[in-house]
C-alpha cells in the first residue's frame, strides 16, 4: 500500500511538472489590448484560450511548448512563452486579402474566405469623405446607386442595385447585423430612419443573401456598424451648413467608465428650409445610445438604442417643361411624410471555449409613419384642361416587432471547418389606415393649394400581424490550404393575418397568407496568392409580397378576396477576383447573371391608381469593378463602375407584350471616379474631386408611346455627369471642410420616370451648383 502511495505521489508530481500556467496580454502596435485573440497550443490544438477584455490571457501549457496566437485582420504570431508576463504586440495586416468583414455570415471573416462581391468603407473612409448624406458613402460601392435630390435633401430616396433604380424591397437595411425593418414591411426610404453619426463602418455585400438573412436581400443588403465605446474619453461637437437651406448640428461623446463597462452617445439635429425647390423643408433629430459590458473574459453584453424623429415636405416630381426650364416650383403646398422610429437591440456574445461561440440577440422595434403622399395626388382634367379639382389621400401606418435571433459557431481542427446555424422569430403586428381627401388646385399654376379630408372613406384600415420563423446553416471547409468552399441553406416561414377593420367599406375581406422559401447557397474562394484570389457563386434570394401592395390592389373591389400576389425569387450566378499589387493597386471585378421570377411591377391602371402585379420573368446581368490606385503616397485614384442590362424576360401588360425589351428607369452605366490628393508640405490637408456618372436610361417601357400614326417611340432620360470638389483640413482639434457640388451647374435628375396619361416624363430633380461647409471640433 506504501508503495501506491508513493507511485501515486511521483506521478502527480510529475503532472504538476509537466503543466505551467503561463500569463500573458495581447496588445496592438499602439499598445491598446486585443480582447477576444486566440492562443493555442502548437502540439495540442485542442489546448486554447481567448484574451479578456483587457488582452491578457492565461494557458496551461507543457514546458518550453510553443503557442499561436491569432486575431482576425492581425497577422500571426508564433511565440514561446516564458515564465512571468509575456507581451504579444500583433500587427495589423493591411493586405487586401486580409480585409475583415462580418456581413456574409454574422461572424468576422476575412475577404478572401466570402464566396461574394463585397465592399467595405472603413472608418477611415468615412471620415475623409465629409458626407452628408448617406448617398455620398454607398454610391462608392461598385454597382450601387442611391438616388436622393440634394436640391430637396431630405434623405428621401431611391435605390439601385443590380436592378433598375425603384422602390421595391430588393435590398436589406440592416444595423450590426439585425434588419431595420421587418420583412414584409419595407420602406425604401428606411434609410432616412438611421444615424450617420454613429457610423464606424459600412460593408455592403451584393447579391441574394437570403440564406442568412432571410428575404428582401437580393440585390444586396446594406449592413451599417456602429462605434464602439473608446478606453479615453473621444468624441467631437461639430456645425453643417449650405446654401441649399440645411444645417446640422452633431454631438458625439464615448468612454470607458471603468475597465469593463463602456458608453457611447451620437446625436444630430438637422432643418432644412427655403432651399431651390419649393415644399421641401424637413426636420430630423437622430441619437444612437450604445453600451458595451464585459462580463467576464468569455462573454460580453451590448446594448443599443436609435430614436429617429423626421419629418418631411413631399415636393414630388416636377414637370417636363419645368424641367427643362431650371424651373423648380412645386406643384404641391400640403403634402408631407412624418416618422418616428424605435430600435432597441441586446446581443449577449459567450465564447464557450477557442472553438464555440453564441450569439443571443434580442430586438424591440417601435416604427410610426404618417404622410400625406405626393405621390397619391390626381389633379383632375376635363378635355386636357385642369377643373380645379383633384384627388389624394392621408395614411397613417405603424408596426411594432419583437425578434429574437440565436446563433452558433463551431470551428473544426478538421480542414479548418466551420459550421454556423442559427435561428430567428419575428413578430410585427401592423395597423394601417388610408382615407380620401379632396384637393383644390389652381388651374393658373396647376399648383395643388389645400385639401379636405373625406372623413370616413377609407381606402383602408386593418391590422395584421406578420410572423417571421426560419433556421439557416452555413459550413466551410477548406480541402486544400488554398481552397475555401462555403455551403448555406436556410428556411423561412411566414404567416400574415389580416384583419379588415371596415368591413364592406373598403378593403378585401380578411385573410391569412402563408408563404414559405427555401434558400441555398454555394460557392467557393481560391486564392492563387496571397494578393490574388478568385471566387464564384450561386444564391437564391426571394422577397414575399408587402402587405401594403397585397391588401392595397386595386384589382380587389370591396369585401373581395386578397389578390395573392405570389413570391418573387430570384437565382444569382457570380463570379469575380480580387487582388493587390502591392501597395499602389486594388481592384475587385465581379460578373453577375440575376434570373428573376414573378418579379413584383408597380403599374397604374385606366383610372391613373397605382396597383402591383407579378410579371413572369426578368433578367439582370453585368459587371461591377472597382479600382484604386496610388502611383505616390500623396495621391490616391480610384474609379468604381458597372456595365449592366436589365430585361423582361416574359412580361405582358394590357394584352402589350413587352417581353424581351429594356427595363424602365434601369442605366447601363454607372460610375464614381475620384481623385484625392494629400500635400505633404501641410500636413491634415486633403483635396479631392469627384465625378458621378448615371448613363442613359429608358423611363416607358420600349415603345409604349402610340404616335397614332402607326409609329411607337420610347421616352428615355439623356444621364448625367456631375462633378464635386472637396478641401477639408484636420488639426489636432480641429477639422474645416468645404463641399462645391455639381461644379458645372449641369441641369439633372435623380430619377426620371415617364407619365403615360401626360405623356411626359416627370423628375426628380437635382441639385444646382451648391456649396456645403462644415467644422469640427474634437474632444
Amino acid at each position: 500500500m506504501k508503495n501506491i502511495l508513493v507511485l501515486v505521489t511521483f506521478f502527480a508530481s510529475l503532472c504538476v511538472y509537466a503543466q505551467n500556467k503561463y500569463n500573458g496580454k495581447v496588445v496592438d502596435v499602439n499598445n491598446q489590448p486585443l480582447a477576444q485573440a486566440t492562443i493555442q497550443s502548437q502540439i495540442n490544438l485542442q489546448n486554447a484560450v481567448v484574451s479578456d477584455s483587457h488582452g491578457e490571457f492565461s494557458i496551461s501549457l507543457e514546458e518550453d511548448t510553443g503557442v499561436v496566437i491569432k486575431f482576425i485582420g492581425y497577422q500571426t504570431v508564433t511565440k514561446t512563452l516564458s515564465k512571468g508576463e509575456n507581451i504579444i504586440v500583433l500587427a495589423y495586416n493591411d493586405e487586401a486579402l486580409e480585409e475583415v468583414v462580418i456581413s456574409a455570415s454574422r461572424e468576422t471573416q476575412k475577404r478572401k474566405e466570402v464566396p461574394a462581391s463585397i465592399s467595405v468603407i472603413a472608418s477611415k473612409n468615412i471620415t475623409e469623405t465629409k458626407a452628408f448624406g448617406i448617398d455620398q458613402l454607398v454610391n462608392n460601392v461598385p454597382g450601387v446607386l442611391m438616388s436622393t435630390s440634394r436640391a430637396a435633401s431630405n434623405e428621401q430616396h431611391f435605390m439601385s442595385v443590380r436592378s433598375p433604380i425603384s422602390t421595391k424591397s430588393l435590398f436589406l437595411y440592416v444595423e450590426d447585423g439585425l434588419p431595420v425593418r421587418p420583412t414584409a414591411v419595407f420602406n425604401h426610404n428606411a434609410l432616412l430612419e438611421m444615424n450617420d453619426v454613429a457610423f464606424h463602418r459600412l460593408e455592403v455585400l451584393k447579391g441574394p443573401a437570403s440564406s442568412i438573412y432571410g428575404s428582401e436581400a437580393i440585390g444586396g443588403s446594406f449592413n451599417f456598424i456602429t462605434k464602439n465605446p473608446t478606453r479615453d474619453f473621444s468624441g467631437h461637437a461639430g456645425f453643417q451648413i449650405n446654401d441649399m437651406g440645411l444645417t446640422r448640428y452633431e454631438l458625439e461623446l464615448s468612454k470607458y467608465a471603468n475597465e469593463k463597462v463602456g458608453f457611447y452617445i451620437g446625436v444630430q439635429s438637422t432643418q432644412r428650409n427655403d432651399g431651390p425647390v419649393e415644399h421641401s423643408d424637413y426636420e430630423k433629430f437622430a441619437l444612437t445610445f450604445k453600451n458595451v459590458n464585459h462580463l467576464s473574459s468569455t462573454l460580453n453584453w451590448t446594448n443599443v438604442f436609435d430614436i429617429i424623429d423626421y419629418r418631411s415636405d413631399m415636393a414630388g416630381s416636377i414637370s417636363e417643361s419645368d424641367y427643362s426650364g431650371g424651373n423648380y416650383e412645386s406643384d404641391q403646398t400640403f403634402t408631407k411624410r412624418a416618422a418616428f422610429s424605435f430600435r432597441f437591440r441586446s446581443t449577449l456574445d459567450k465564447i464557450w471555449n477557442a472553438q464555440n461561440k453564441t450569439a443571443f440577440n434580442f430586438v424591440f422595434r417601435k416604427n410610426e409613419m404618417g404622410q400625406t403622399p405626393s405621390y397619391r395626388i390626381r389633379q383632375f382634367r376635363n378635355s386636357g384642361q385642369l377643373t380645379g379639382f383633384g384627388s389624394g389621400e392621408i395614411n397613417e401606418n405603424s408596426f411594432s416587432s419583437v425578434v429574437g435571433l440565436v446563433q452558433h459557431k463551431i470551428d473544426f481542427d478538421f480542414a479548418k471547418s466551420t459550421l454556423i446555424v442559427g435561428s430567428s422569430l419575428d413578430y410585427s403586428p401592423q395597423d394601417y389606415v388610408a382615407e380620401t381627401i379632396a384637393v383644390m388646385v389652381d388651374t393658373a399654376t396647376g399648383q395643388n393649394t389645400g385639401y379636405t379630408l373625406n372623413s370616413g372613406d377609407y381606402i383602408l384600415n386593418y391590422d395584421a400581424s406578420i410572423l417571421n420563423y426560419a433556421g439557416y446553416f452555413q459550413y466551410e471547409i477548406n480541402p486544400i490550404e488554398a481552397l475555401k468552399v462555403t455551403a448555406s441553406l436556410r428556411y423561412d416561414g411566414f404567416e400574415y393575418d389580416y384583419n379588415n377593420l371596415v368591413d364592406g367599406v373598403a378593403g378585401p375581406k380578411d385573410s391569412k397568407n402563408t408563404y414559405r422559401n427555401v434558400s441555398p447557397k454555394l460557392g467557393a474562394n481560391y486564392n492563387l496568392t496571397e494578393k490574388l484570389g478568385l471566387y464564384a457563386n450561386y444564391s437564391n434570394g426571394f422577397t414575399p409580397p408587402q402587405t401594403s401592395t397585397l391588401y392595397r390592389n386595386s384589382f380587389v373591389g370591396v369585401g373581395g378576396d386578397v389578390f395573392d400576389l405570389k413570391p418573387s425569387s430570384y437565382d444569382n450566378f457570380e463570379i469575380g477576383t480580387y487582388l493587390r499589387l502591392s501597395n499602389t493597386l486594388k481592384a475587385d471585378v465581379a460578373v453577375y447573371l440575376l434570373e428573376g421570377k414573378n418579379t413584383l411591377v408597380t403599374l397604374r391602371d385606366e383610372n391613373d391608381e397605382f396597383f402591383n402585379a407579378n410579371v413572369g420573368k426578368t433578367r439582370s446581368y453585368g459587371l461591377e469593378y472597382g479600382i484604386k490606385y496610388s502611383p505616390v503616397e500623396t495621391l490616391t485614384i480610384s474609379h468604381n463602375g458597372s456595365f449592366a442590362k436589365h430585361r423582361y424576360v416574359d412580361f405582358f401588360d394590357r394584352g402589350v407584350d413587352y417581353s424581351n425589351t429594356d427595363r424602365e428607369t434601369a442605366p447601363k452605366l454607372l460610375g464614381t471616379s475620384k481623385i484625392a490628393y494629400r500635400p505633404q508640405a501641410i500636413k491634415g490637408l486633403l483635396l479631392s474631386v469627384t465625378h458621378e456618372l448615371v448613363g442613359k436610361y429608358n423611363t416607358s417601357f420600349e415603345d409604349q408611346i402610340d404616335h397614332g400614326d402607326g409609329t411607337f417611340d420610347t421616352a428615355i432620360y439623356d444621364g448625367h455627369n456631375v462633378f464635386n470638389a472637396l478641401v477639408s483640413y484636420n488639426a489636432k482639434h480641429f477639422e474645416v471642410w468645404a463641399h462645391a457640388l455639381n461644379i458645372f451647374d449641369e441641369l439633372y435628375a435623380a430619377r426620371a420616370s415617364y407619365n403615360r396619361f401626360r405623356r411626359e416624363n416627370g423628375y426628380v430633380i437635382g441639385n444646382p451648383r451648391a456649396f456645403h461647409l462644415g467644422v469640427k471640433y474634437k474632444f
